[in-house]
């Protein structure tokens, strides 16, 4: 018989070693905040919604419970997202944010060493606002500075795609704030590409388009449940429609409507378009010995927007090359981070200066 460790046998040494904080890696996105702590996996998946007391500024609350108050609040508790575009709108709040996290995952209990930590950040983000997530992350309690990866070299190593190999794999990850466009080889990104569209410029899409035709105001949560239920960018001939309740803007009175798949994708038009040239256009940027990668290997998706139904169909018929959805594209980021804290030296080269 295998002998227990001092520390599962002796249970005043497993709560002793409790105080020890692990390390972990963040993909702090514009519309959940994931972590990963080392040797656990994945702890915390939440909506990045922070609920704040105005009078004191004292966290109400932080996620699911504060994504609830969106748009329901009194005058005196203000809900919002710290997150836009995938880069920090409001620093305190994203502080205030990441240090509830952060003791949520630690089970409310002080550490006796700060943990060391991975951010996932877009490709795209400038000098000011990377300092900006880096400074945030130290005053929520990182110890020394934090590690920054982009988001497409992580959701490519969540994905399970041979980086470090001198073949090209293509990954669209496709967020909340920004979808991201990378072609890797050799643990660097041969080309990139930020555009700040994603699920949220989707649903902007969609309050845009019920108020224009309809004359009716709905909250982006509302729109956001219309994507996820019969959002399309290819109708396959199997209508779906949708009962939408809002507030009817001649009378001010409430107010409801059937909405179908079809007006949904003629909403979602122009957004999803934009997606598809930044995709062209790393295709044109990518060297013809790599191109030839992509004719087998094809594009690799992630990211909650590569959920939308035909958005794969879409890529594929205007590439012409195959294209596959992750197999968790929701969890590909934090994933991917986690696996380069636990094998730090051998990702190093993935890491952003």
């Amino acid at each position: 018989m295998v002998k227990k460790s001092l520390i599962e046998k002796f249970s005043p040494a497993r709560k002793w070693f409790s105080f020890f904080s692990n390390d972990i890696a963040i993909d702090l996105g514009t519309a959940n905040t994931l972590v990963y702590v080392r040797d656990k996996g994945i702890v915390l998946n939440e909506p990045s919604v922070v609920a704040i007391k105005n009078s004191n500024k004292k966290v109400l609350a932080a996620g699911k419970a504060a994504k609830e108050m969106l748009g329901k609040t009194p005058e005196s508790i203000t809900a919002c997202r710290p997150m836009r575009d995938g880069v920090i709108a409001d620093f305190e709040l994203t502080e205030s944010m990441l240090r509830y996290f952060i003791r949520k995952v630690h089970n409310n209990r002080r550490t006796l060493i700060a943990p060391r930590m991975i951010i996932a950040v877009p490709s795209g983000i400038t000098q000011v606002e990377r300092r900006a997530v880096i400074d945030s992350a130290k005053q929520a309690g990182a110890r020394d500075k934090p590690m920054t990866i982009m988001e497409p070299m992580a959701a490519a190593i969540g994905a399970g795609l041979p980086i470090h190999e001198p073949f090209c794999s293509l990954v669209v990850d496709i967020g909340g704030g920004t979808t991201e466009v990378a072609v890797i080889t050799l643990s660097g990104a041969v080309f990139c590409r930020s555009i700040r569209i994603g699920g949220d410029e989707m649903d902007r899409a969609i309050v845009s388009y019920v108020k224009r035709k309809y004359n009716l105001l709905i909250g982006e949560r509302t729109a956001e449940l219309i994507k996820m239920q019969i959002g399309t960018v290819m109708l396959d001939g199997e209508s779906q429609s949708l009962e939408v309740k809002g507030r009817d803007l001649v009378t001010g009175v409430p107010k409801t409507i059937t909405l179908s798949d079809a007006e949904v994708n003629e909403a979602l038009l122009e957004t999803v378009a934009n997606i598809v040239d930044v995709v062209r256009v790393a295709l044109e940027n990518t060297p013809p010995e790599l191109s030839s990668d992509l004719v087998d290997k094809g594009i690799v998706m992630a990211g909650g927007g590569s959920l939308l139904r035909g958005l794969d169909k879409l890529l594929s018929k205007e590439t012409g090359l195959p294209v596959r959805i992750a197999d968790d594209p929701l969890l590909c980021v934090v994933q991917g981070a986690g696996k380069v804290l636990e094998k730090l030296e051998f990702f190093k080269e993935a890491l952003m200066d």
